[in-house]
Parts: structure tokens; sequence; C-alpha cells
């Protein structure tokens, strides 16, 4: 362990910036309470929004709550302010008292980089992140044990059932750990000049302009998982992408690592022939966890038997529901245009796409586009949620039947409507979806339900 980071943490008031519902802020406040003499877990949501989170913390000792709001005080009088990601760092007025008190300013991917043995490899991207992390795991965890240079694989980031701080214990210095991460994250690492032993980035497309606020803000932070790499790190691009290739150009100019990109002519035909996962963006997807086994050790004919057992992720187009000939799939993790892209061009079938959530400042005028090259095969586009009149306006009018729905169970009676034997009704938001449920997990679990009671 680094002594140099715990010495932060050993009896010392901590405060943990916002609990949240994804497990970050739980696995931040465990972490905590192991060493600390006091802890405190702020968040800005009421109690009755975070009831799952606060569960699992019941019965800890020296943990207490100030929930529905923050106090100046708790940012005047604490040693280390460990912030959950979802927080907008710049002109938090919160922070500056931390800072301006004297407080250690860190997060959960900062403390795992600081304490973290072994070999890290780390996927980001704007889309097709979750799917080639977790291909990559699979891959890595299904060589053969005689053909491994490694012990153990563990999954963790913004994936997995395992938090970062809660399996920091049990990883050794040969072990791989397997991570994805998102901008936020990586803003946060670029504090303590940190980047993985080998990188990948699948593709870069405007996202998060609602934080970044310009496209080049959001490229310059996908840029940190590359940019404090060392000699003998790898840092790997999509060579399909543009935007990753030119900052593949860029990274090369100043980095000491090996830069390289993938595509997916790379990868034998036989590959495309056994993958359980539909579409060309997801054979981009394989094609940058093999290029990341293969820099690992892994050879192809290991590879070709671990595709072969691999499930696609929950709730990236994922098949919940086969009734009367139509075919029910959850895509609720889509939440960029880009996403809804990959996914309509994945089936060759006649499509119903129910879309729409929070808008997160993005463009949705090449999404209308692609509806409009498809038009011949989308039956009809449901809107639901807050981006509804944008999504709709990005829809040349008389290209595609365009139905709004107040809620997401009328978007599926109204696409039931419309189905007919042989058709896909596909759930790809193109949005996050705060503005009507906690996060895409349930979105997508209440679109399954919703699909299953027809």
């Amino acid at each position: 362990m680094n002594e140099n980071i715990l010495k932060n943490f050993k009896n010392k008031k901590v405060l943990v910036m916002g609990l949240g519902r994804f497990g970050g802020g739980i696995d931040s406040a465990m972490f905590a309470t192991r060493y600390a003499k006091e802890v405190i877990v702020t968040d800005m949501a009421v109690e009755e929004k975070l009831k799952a989170s606060i569960g699992k913390l019941d019965g800890i000792s020296n943990i207490t709550f100030c929930l529905g709001k923050h106090q100046e005080s708790d940012f005047e009088n604490c040693d280390t302010v460990i912030v959950n990601p979802a927080i907008n760092p710049d002109n938090n007025k919160y922070l500056k008292i931390a800072k301006d008190s004297g407080a250690f300013i860190t997060s959960q991917i900062e403390i795992f980089f600081e304490l973290c043995p072994a070999k890290i490899v780390a996927i980001t991207g704007s889309n097709g992140k979750s799917t080639t992390t977790a291909l990559t795991f699979h891959l890595l965890n299904n060589n053969p044990p005689k053909m491994q240079t490694y012990n153990n694989v563990f999954l963790s980031g913004n994936i997995g059932n395992k938090p970062l701080l809660e399996i920091i214990d049990n990883i050794k210095a040969d072990d791989i750990v397997v991570l994805e991460i998102s901008s936020f994250q990586l803003e946060q690492l670029a504090r303590i000049k940190k980047s993985p032993n080998v990188a990948l980035i699948t593709n870069i497309t405007p996202n998060h302009l609602d934080r970044h606020i310009t496209f080049q803000n959001y490229i310059d932070a996908k840029e940190y998982i590359f940019k404090f790499q060392k000699a003998g790190d790898v840092a790997i691009f999509n060579g399909e992408d543009e935007e990753a290739v030119k900052l593949m150009n860029k990274v090369a100019s100043y980095s000491p690592a090996t830069c390289m990109t993938y595509n997916c002519s790379d990868l034998p035909l036989r590959f495309a022939e056994i993958t359980p996962l539909p579409g060309r963006a997801n054979f981009s997807n394989l094609a940058g966890a093999v290029a990341i086994a293969r820099q690992l050790g892994m050879g192809n004919k290991s590879i070709k038997k671990a595709i072969e057992t691999f499930k696609a992720l929950p709730h990236r187009l994922e098949c919940v529901s086969r009734k009367n000939g139509i075919r029910w799939y959850n895509d609720s993790i889509a939440t960029t245009p880009e996403s809804v892209m990959v996914a309509i061009e994945a089936f060759e079938q006649n499509k119903i796409i129910i879309a729409g959530g929070y808008d997160k400042g993005i463009s949705f005028e090449k999404l209308g586009q692609k509806i409009v090259e498809n038009k011949n095969t989308i039956k009809a586009i449901i809107l639901i949620g807050q981006t509804t009149p944008k999504i709709a306006a990005a829809i040349p009018a008389d290209t595609v039947k365009v139905e709004m729905a107040g809620t997401l169970e009328d978007a599926v009676k109204l696409a039931n409507s419309i189905a007919s034997s042989g058709d896909v009704v596909l759930l790809s938001p193109a949005c996050a979806s705060y503005d009507m449920f906690d996060n895409f997990q349930q979105r997508g679990e209440m679109f399954a339900e919703f699909a299953r009671k027809i």
C-alpha cells in the first residue's frame, strides 16, 4: 500500500462528496471508513432518492450523512474530500472552501491508480467502450493458464460487479486490471498525472457537452488516458475513426509509449462469424479488444475460443422479449446519437425506435440524417422525455412517422400497436436518463418489464 496516499485518510476527517446511485460513492465511503476517524457523506439529493445507497452503509459506526444539501462547515473542517466524478469541479464553491481550508482533494479513480500494484488496461471512447471493456476482460480471463503472462484478471471502473477500492486489497503485482473510464474520471486522473499501462480509445464524437461545453474540451479530456504514459506503455486508437486518428498523431508527437491503430480488417473473417454481437460497430469493438489481447500475448486460437463463449452486456442491444414474431431490444446504454446510429445499422429488419431523454447539449442532426438514410426500414420513431422537440426537429418532415409519448410505458404500447411480425422494437434513447429515471439501468429494466407484459 502507498503510505503516502493513506496518510490522507488515517485518523482523519474525510468528506465524501456525492454518494450517488452507481456505487462509486459507496465504494469511496467504505474505503474511507477503514482508515478515517470520521467520515461524512454529503449529497444534494434527498434521503429518499439515495435509500438503496444508504442501506449499503448501514451499521458503520464512524459514518454520518448530510443529505439534501451541502454544509459549508463540513468543507471548512475536513482533512480530505473524495469527489464523485459527476460533480463538476469548475467553480464549485464547496470545493473551493475545502481547498482554501487546506483539505486534500481526491477521487475514487485517483486513489485506485495510486494504490494499484498491477498492470492497468483502460478503455474510453464516446461509444462502444462498455462492450470493448467487457470483451477485453472476457478474452484475457479465458486465455489458457499456460499461455498467460499474468495471474488474475479484474474488471472494474464504470463496468463490473466489484467497485475499484473494494478489490484493491486482492490485486497483486502480476495481475491485470481492465477498466472502463469516463471523460470525467480522466480529468480527475490528470490531477495526479497518471495514465494506464495499456490505453485504448474506441472513437470520439460529441458527448457530455453540458459539462465540457465544447467538443475540443471533451477531446482534451479523452486525451488524458494517453497523456502520462511512459516508455513500455501502449496507446491504441481506432484507425477507422477520424478523430481518434487525429488524436493518435498528436499523442505520437510527444508520448514515449508505443502508438498503434486497430481496424476491423485486422480480424480473421471467422471471428465475425462467431461473435454474438450484431452490427459492424460491434465487430470494431471486438477488433479493439483483440488488439489489447494480442499486446498481452494472447494468440488467435485462444481468442477464437473465448469469443464463442462471450455474452452480450445487459442494456446493450439486449433482446428482452420475443412475442408475436416481434423482437424487443433494450439498448438503454445508448446515450449518444452515434450509438443509436450503430443500433440502426445492426438490424436489417423493419424497426420501431423509442428515443429521447435528458438533454446533454449535443446535436441530433447526424441522427436525423441516418434516420432519413434508413427510412425504408424505420417504421416509426417514438419520442419521450426532455429532448423530444430537439430530436423531432432533426428529422425532416414526411420521411418517417414521428410519434410522441408521455411515458416509457405509453411508448411501449404505441410501438406494439405499430409493429408487425418480423419487426424489431428498439429502445435506443440517444440521451441520458436523468429527466425520467434514476439511471440507464432503471430505464432499461422498465422497458423490459413493459415489453414482457404485452
